[in-house]
């Protein structure tokens, strides 16, 4: 199965609390942490949520 790895590469201060809760929900604390999720729907559309915040990469 497909995973995406998501790194946040800008600061969550000064966004709206529903995009702070998205990264934490994702896995995501500070700048330059990264994750590796599924690549399923939830998880698509919480990086659509935040894509101004991360970056995000396919990874076999």
């Amino acid at each position: 199965m497909r995973r995406l790895k998501v790194t946040q590469i800008r600061s969550k201060v000064g966004n709206k609390p529903e995009q702070r809760h998205t990264l934490r929900s994702l896995g995501l604390k500070r700048i330059n942490d990264v994750v590796v999720q599924e690549d399923r729907p939830e998880i698509r559309g919480m990086v659509y949520a935040v894509r101004h915040l991360v970056r995000v990469e396919e990874v076999e």
